[in-house]
């Protein structure tokens, strides 16, 4: 497969710099048979009772820092995962990468050493306890494509209702539209819920770099299955019920922890590249947001619904004009069925 395959043309005025007014409110396109446009507010009428609902619970934390060199010049640190009380991995964005043994300076004295690099990323040690700068200086890590800074209504809006488990850097987006009164809703409809633990890492905005797809990796992202979530899951299967994965990030968590379609408690790191040929284990829907060309995001939903089908509903949303990528609109989709 070629990266280029996963490529489309979209206008840049349907990038969502900005969520809709209340989180409901968004749209959601049904790709069942036939497109149906709808909206998020309808998902009650799409689902049905004894569906299971599987949400990804971590919560976004103010990864973004303003930094200086020591010679002046302008840094930005985006946190990977806090490894420890002082140390972190981390991106470091400047006109020149920082050598191992400099210093990140921000504010009233507080700096971080450069430890040294892995990969992309470099282990940083700063002067003071990581969570108490991240409080005073730390910043919302909204995507490099909305082309803005974090304003204060996005502490918020770029966090889900149920977040709850501190750890990524960027939100697992199609749990945005849920509010509080739609959770309700959902359990009233005698749709169950169920929560992991994906902690998504600043490797999901960096794109894919290789036209040959399986010359490409993905970054390791730490992951929690619980028991409890383990028992829901292989009920719903056993009793022929839906399990509904909430997010790309959701669909991982499920499909890193299964064996030969049963789900075991696992605790842990993953770097599953899900690609179109992938045999899905436990997952039998998904509500996403539109991804970005030629992403990893985008081929996982495309192996889950076919590369065509899933091209053809983002050429219909498009015309529609959906509002696209981590404040945009989302989808419900099912996997393809066989000819």
């Amino acid at each position: 497969m070629r990266l280029s395959e996963f490529d489309y043309d979209l206008p840049k005025a349907l990038i969502a710099h900005y969520p809709t007014r209340e989180r409901r409110a968004s749209r959601l396109l049904d790709v069942g048979e036939h497109y149906v446009d709808r909206q998020f507010s309808d998902l009650p009428q799409i689902l049905q009772a004894g569906d299971l609902l599987v949400f990804n619970d971590t919560r976004v934390i103010p990864a973004r820092l303003a930094a200086r060199k020591e010679s002046g010049g302008r840094s930005e640190i985006l946190i990977e995962r806090v490894l420890s009380d002082r140390q972190v991995l981390a991106q470091v964005r400047a006109s020149k990468s920082p050598r191992a043994g400099s210093r990140l300076v921000l504010n009233d004295g507080v700096e971080a050493r450069v430890d040294r690099r892995e990969g992309d990323f470099f282990v940083l040690t700063f002067s003071a306890d990581i969570d108490s700068i991240l409080n005073v200086y730390g910043e919302v890590p909204l995507p490099p494509y909305l082309e803005r800074d974090a304003e204060s209504s996005d502490i918020d809006r770029y966090q889900t209702v149920y977040a709850r488990d501190p750890g990524a850097v960027a939100a697992p987006t199609a749990g945005l539209h849920f509010d509080q009164q739609m959770m309700d809703d959902t359990l009233d409809a005698g749709v169950r819920h169920a929560f992991v633990t994906l902690h998504v890492g600043a490797g999901t905005f960096q794109p894919l770099r290789k036209e040959n797809i399986d010359e490409n990796r993905l970054h390791r992202e730490r992951v929690n299955v619980s028991a409890s979530c383990a028992d829901l899951v292989n009920e719903t299967r056993a009793s022929g019920d839906r399990v509904i994965a909430v997010g790309t990030t959701a669909v991982r968590s499920l499909e890193c922890a299964s064996t030969n379609g049963t789900l075991k408690p696992f605790r842990g790191e993953t770097d599953l590249f899900i690609l179109p040929g992938y045999r899905f284990q436990c997952v039998d829907a998904m509500i996403t947001n539109f991804h970005l060309p030629k992403s990893s995001l985008l081929m996982l939903v495309a192996a889950f619904a076919g590369t065509e089908r899933v091209l053809a509903a983002y050429r219909h949303a498009i015309r529609k004009r959906y509002r696209f990528f981590s404040y945009g609109d989302c989808m419900f989709l099912t996997p393809e069925i066989a000819a």
